[in-house]
């Protein structure tokens, strides 16, 4: 006892020498470094995590125009979201719109250092929003890779993130009309990966198939690249989940521990499937695996448990693997880099999945309930929600490809495309040996 009091004297005498000053009410400080460090490790993964699993699986003459696709990405979409795309994501005190937020919070407005969004920090919540609209447009790259012109990527890509994105993470997580039917996606599903994954689709049959494809062999030029990034985006996506659960709590901790298991339970399965097929097992294998383990737990990080985690993972390894194949050989489709098959599909899985493996009753594979809703009931929402984002995503995307068609060419010529996007749209090399 004497030793408590003793400690409490200590504690009052450094708060009276020292006086905490400008700690807004409601403020926690865990809360708050965790969401820092998440905010970071979303960041991370598109810069350079993306960015380099991108560019090593491009042909050589390519690289650096990826790399320059998702860097200027992460520019544009900041700007965009400063100006007025944090305003649009949500309905901040004002009246709520199901389609989209106001402009009450344009140029961060009322937006000051002791402003509280929950038990964080205002910026640190919009910054950590932010890096979600960052990747997704720069996730979309890997569906037009190789041939699209710079001047109309980046012109697609503000467009897209403004009449696409916006609108369907209001829907989710900004009050909109799923949020109101009480729509799962903890961290994604289909505000980021059905979303990305239905733009590259749509993206490559407007731009149409790269030279030679599928006769010509395509390989990815660099796989160690394409693996260091890889284990980047493994790394940053704790912060993409986790952080999803806006604290540092026990929610936070379930959700690392599920997206580390769908990782590595979706990596495995693809490598087997590949194994199987094939005879040999891939290194390109096991990390697309990988990401598609992670597309498929996120949007149920944050409502299943770590069975429901290990079956998800598995199913999202075999799943993907056969929609790629199916994409890629049977309807010749040239989406390069395989985003609607291992992003898209895997989006659409995880959202399906979220019904099921967040029921409790399932034993070693419940979840943490679906609050009153039957899983037949939660199914039907999650079935809605991955169709309007679908259609929502797909017609506006074929819109914007066609409009900016009209103002400037999609395509480089057939020329510039042999001789490659580094030195025809940059006038660098991305290796000089």
């Amino acid at each position: 006892m004497k030793a408590r009091a003793c400690a409490a004297r200590w504690r009052c005498l450094i708060l009276l020498l020292f006086p905490v000053s400008g700690l807004a009410a409601g403020l926690d400080r865990g809360d708050t470094a965790w969401m820092l460090t998440a905010t970071a490790l979303v960041l991370f993964m598109t810069l350079p995590g993306l960015a380099m699993f991108y560019s090593g699986l491009v042909r050589k003459r390519n690289v650096l125009s990826v790399l320059m696709q998702c860097f200027t990405i992460a520019c544009m979409a900041s700007i965009v979201w400063v100006l007025f795309g944090y305003s649009l994501f949500a309905t901040h005190g004002g009246s709520v719109n199901a389609i989209i937020g106001g402009l009450e919070k344009s140029a961060l407005a009322g937006v000051g250092k002791d402003a509280v969004s929950g038990r964080i920090p205002e910026t640190v919540f919009l910054m950590f929003q932010m890096t979600f609209a960052i990747i997704t447009p720069a996730l979309v790259v890997g569906g037009f890779a190789e041939r699209m012109r710079f001047s109309a990527m980046c012109l697609f890509s503000v467009l897209w993130l403004i009449l696409v994105y916006l609108p369907v993470a209001h829907w989710v997580w900004g009050g909109g009309w799923l949020a109101g039917l009480q729509f799962k996606d903890f961290a994604g599903g289909a505000v980021v990966h059905i979303n990305a994954g239905v733009a590259a689709l749509v993206s490559a049959l407007v731009l149409g198939n790269r030279r030679g494809f599928p006769e010509q062999p395509m390989p990815p030029h660099n796989l160690p690249t394409t693996v260091a990034g890889a284990g980047m985006l493994w790394v940053g996506w704790f912060g993409f989940n986790a952080g999803s659960a806006l604290a540092a709590d026990g929610s936070a901790g379930m959700a690392m521990l599920v997206t580390h298991i769908g990782a590595a339970a979706g990596s495995l399965a693809w490598m087997g499937q590949e194994w199987l097929r094939f005879g040999k097992p891939s290194v390109l294998g096991i990390v697309t695996g990988m990401v598609a383990g992670l597309g498929t737990i996120t949007p149920a990080s944050g409502f299943v448990g770590p069975g429901g985690a290990l079956v998800i993972g598995l199913t999202a390894g075999c799943v993907c693997f056969w929609a790629t194949q199916f994409i890629k050989r049977k309807l010749r489709i040239d989406d390069s880099l395989d985003v609607f098959p291992v992003h898209g599909v895997g989006g659409i899985l995880g959202i399906l999945l979220t019904a099921v493996f967040a029921a409790q009753g399932l034993g070693a594979f419940s979840g943490l309930g679906l609050g009153g809703q039957t899983i037949a009931g939660q199914l039907g929402v999650q079935a809605l929600g991955a169709l309007a984002t679908i259609a929502w995503c797909g017609v506006l995307t074929f819109a914007i490809l066609k409009f900016v068609g009209l103002f400037l060419p999609l395509r480089v010529s057939s020329d510039e495309e042999t001789e490659g996007l580094d030195i025809t749209q940059h006038d660098e090399h991305g290796y000089n040996l």
